[in-house]
């Protein structure tokens, strides 16, 4: 029985120490990059494990954020314009139950 005891507390012991070196390898491999980059400002991607830098649409495209701004604002007025030139339909009047 005493040597049952003690394989099976080696067992668990071995399992501990493995589950804690997991651990560690997990923080320092993905945990504290990813808390660095995320503290920069980056993006982090966990399966790369890489720290990515945002690029935005308008240095890829060469369209400025007034362009954009403005391109919606026009739609937004045509849209204006549009409702305004079109009359509301009046509501549909309530059926009245009928009186016997």
């Amino acid at each position: 029985m005493n040597r049952t005891i003690n394989r099976l507390k080696l067992i668990f012991v071995a399992i501990f120490a493995v589950s804690c070196v997991g651990v560690l390898v997990y923080h320092v491999g993905w945990e504290w990059p990813r808390q660095k980059c995320e503290a920069k400002g980056d993006w982090w991607d966990w399966q790369g494990r890489t720290c990515a830098h945002p690029i935005l649409i308008s240095d890829i495209t060469g369209r400025t954020m007034e362009e954009v701004q403005a391109e919606k604002a026009a739609a937004a007025k045509a849209a204006a314009a549009k409702a305004a030139a079109v009359p509301a339909e009046p509501a549909p009047k309530a059926a009245t139950p009928a009186q016997p």
